[in-house]
């Protein structure tokens, strides 16, 4: 089973770059910050120009996160951003995310749910068979435990 602190678990992978602006006044990268990171790693899965995840009329909006910072994170440098799809709901679903420093140690890690949004009439929208079908292809194989 592949290690829940490892990107590697983890279909969707995106590399961002620290920016000396993401630092506060004790040097390291705000925690504000680790928010946008994670929206970086979602707009890697759900936002294919070619193969749209979402249903025609629909976007998807962040409803839950919750975030454990695990280490400081310094500027400069990079982060990679790894994000799975753990349940599937009716009109929502689970994410898994983790934030790991180039050299693979994690130092934050998230879990947020995602609803599909009518677009037109502004509330939630059952995912059809065909969103499923897509969504699918992000599950994580091991999802990470607790």
């Amino acid at each position: 089973m592949n290690d829940p602190l490892s990107l590697e678990s983890y279909p969707a992978r995106v590399r961002e770059k620290l920016r000396y602006c993401d630092t506060d006044r004790q040097g390291h990268v705000n925690n504000a910050v680790f928010s946008e990171m994670l929206e970086a790693g979602r707009v890697a899965l759900f936002y294919d120009s070619e193969t749209p995840v979402a249903d025609e009329g629909c976007a998807f909006a962040l409803v839950r996160l919750e975030l454990d910072l695990m280490a400081e994170l310094f500027w400069p440098g990079h982060v990679d951003v790894g994000t799975g799809i753990v349940e599937i709901g009716r009109s929502s679903m689970t994410l898994e995310q983790l934030v790991c420093k180039e050299d693979g140690t994690p130092v934050a890690k998230a879990r947020t749910v995602i609803v599909q949004l009518n677009q037109t009439i502004r509330k939630s929208q059952p995912f059809s068979a065909e969103a499923r079908q897509r969504l699918a292809r992000h599950m994580m194989s091991h999802p990470p435990q607790g």
